[in-house]
């Protein structure tokens, strides 16, 4: 209670800020109008007397004009709102009141609510879910050279996007250079090779590299992206290896000298990880399976702290692969924590063992008489934890959505990481009888729609912004039908609005004496 309390005033004082900033932004614009626009004769020395004078004296025209302008002034924000909102997925003008003045009120900084939260213990949970909905590097992306390109030779058409292909960039940066590049005129190359657009010109700059020293970067540009086949690649690969091999173990004598040093060492272990994984790659398509399972484990056992890279989820379809069932769910029962990102893979194929255990047997007509039995209703509940955290997959599985090749980048629980799941497991799903039909009719008889994550709810501004402009366009109309009733109304209200200030002036007045006041009203 005292949790939901606190969200509510803290929504609450939020809703009041942006509200008080809103206003201050429609009236610095009406007052500007008014000044420089109608002319209206507003001095700051004018007593309260003149004030109350000049507004008995506005005429209905004045009202139309301030309400219409008032009216325009919300119309323009609103536009300006929604165009932000559709363009960047938040509203502007609540990100800079919560950037700028949430916080002289008092209001909590995400960054500090969450760095309090890691010191009370809940850090897993938040972890978890900023994980979730961030853009992950596909574990099990393709070759650009051996397989995506083939798409591109027979359709003409490219399958990466310029902003997939941009994250690859930045991610090779990130794992295959450091900066004593410098230093080393191969790497050097190699550093420049990551930045360029041109596929053709990091090629050259490959070979370009091989040509001064055995770089291991050359070969795994070469390999991803120049190799025809996966033949190729892997011999390329097996290249990387042993020239990556030498680099790992010097710079792993030299890393505790210096700071440029363990870069160093920290970019050769990326990179021999990097190669392992996709040598194993290469064994599992192939036909080389069990070989392929043997150099993960090999590799996990040997890097078990290097989980960015998601080795366990190559392992996993490869297992499947052999349909070493036994196997999955020891892999399964290490990373099926809560303290780790879930992904599809886990989480689907935590579903598919469930099911396997009945999905053979499994009649929606016999269920429904009967009722379900405890592995029934086990394999039903990992199903609907399954679609609960991806409700994408179920469609490309049951091949309601037609497949398409799967990007090298994935947003957790998005249709792009559905595509990347289905595209490999498939197969799997097919292979154990009645998996299909059992996920058929969870998804059918639970699932009806499927809803986009993260949904995106109109900001507050933008409905208030909407509000305001509906109000003060529907106060213009009734102005300008009814311009002498509506000018009864707007003085009441004036006068209701000023007669708390005419108070308090009175009583400054009749405090003060006469001549500091007349000094007063002249500044």
């Amino acid at each position: 209670m005292a949790e939901a309390a606190t969200g509510f005033l803290e929504q609450l004082k939020s809703c009041i800020v942006w509200s008080w900033t809103y206003l201050w932004t429609v009236w610095f614009f009406i007052v500007l109008f008014l000044v420089y626009v109608l002319r209206v004769p507003l001095k700051i020395n004018d007593n309260l007397s003149t004030v109350s004078m000049f507004l008995n004296t506005l005429t209905p025209k004045f009202y139309v004009a301030l309400t219409g302008t008032s009216s325009l002034i919300s119309g323009l924000i609103l536009i300006f709102e929604w165009w932000y909102f559709r363009k960047y997925g938040t509203s502007f003008i609540e990100q800079v009141s919560v950037s700028h003045l949430r916080p002289l009120l008092g209001g909590v900084d995400n960054n500090s609510s969450n760095n309090s939260n890691s010191s009370n213990g809940d850090s897993d949970s938040n972890r978890q879910s900023v994980s979730e909905c961030k853009v992950w590097r596909n574990p099990l992306n393709l070759f650009r050279g051996a397989e995506y390109n083939r798409y591109t030779w027979v359709t003409g058409r490219e399958p990466l996007t310029y902003y997939d292909m941009n994250l690859s960039a930045q991610d090779h940066q990130t794992f295959f250079t450091c900066d004593s590049d410098h230093l080393r005129p191969a790497d050097a190359i190699m550093q420049k090779a990551w930045r360029e657009r041109n596929p053709q010109a990091r090629i050259s700059a490959a070979h370009e590299a091989l040509e001064i020293n055995e770089c291991a970067t050359a070969y795994i540009l070469l390999a991803e992206e120049e190799a025809t086949t996966i033949a190729e690649a892997e011999k390329l690969f097996k290249q990387a290896l042993k020239a990556g091999d030498g680099c790992y173990r010097r710079s792993q004598q030299l890393q505790h000298h210096g700071s440029q040093y363990e870069a160093q060492h920290r970019r050769d272990t990326n990179v021999l990880v990097y190669i392992k994984r996709r040598l194993a790659m290469c064994a599992r398509r192939l036909g080389r399976t069990r070989e392929a399972v043997k150099m993960m484990r090999d590799l996990m056992k040997e890097f078990p702290l290097l989980s960015m890279f998601n080795i366990h989820e190559n392992l996993l379809e490869a297992l499947l692969e052999l349909q070493a069932y036994a196997d999955v769910q020891a892999v399964l029962a290490k990373y099926d924590d809560i303290s780790l990102p879930k992904s599809a893979t886990i989480c689907y194929t935590a579903a598919l063992l469930k099911a396997r255990a009945v999905s053979d047997k499994f009649s929606p007509e016999a269920a429904s008489r009967r009722g379900l039995s405890t592995a029934e209703m086990n394999a039903v509940e990992a199903i609907h934890r399954a679609v609960e955290f991806n409700p994408h997959v179920p469609k490309y599985l049951l091949e309601m959505k037609s497949l398409i090749l799967p990007p090298e980048h994935i947003l957790k629980r998005g249709d792009s990481e559905a595509i990347a799941y289905a595209f490999f497991h498939l197969a799997h799903w097919k292979r154990v009888e009645g998996a299909l039909n059992l996920l058929h009719c969870t998804w059918e008889g639970t699932f009806h729609e499927v809803s986009v994550y993260p949904k995106k709810e109109l900001p507050f501004f933008i409905l208030f912004t909407a509000g305001l402009c509906s109000f003060t366009a529907m106060l213009a109309l009734l102005t300008h039908q009814f311009p002498e009733l509506m000018g009864v109304f707007a003085k009441a209200f004036l006068s209701t609005l000023f007669a708390p200030l005419n108070f308090v002036m009175e009583k400054v007045e009749s405090i003060l004496p006469s001549s500091l006041w007349h000094q007063l009203t002249r500044i």
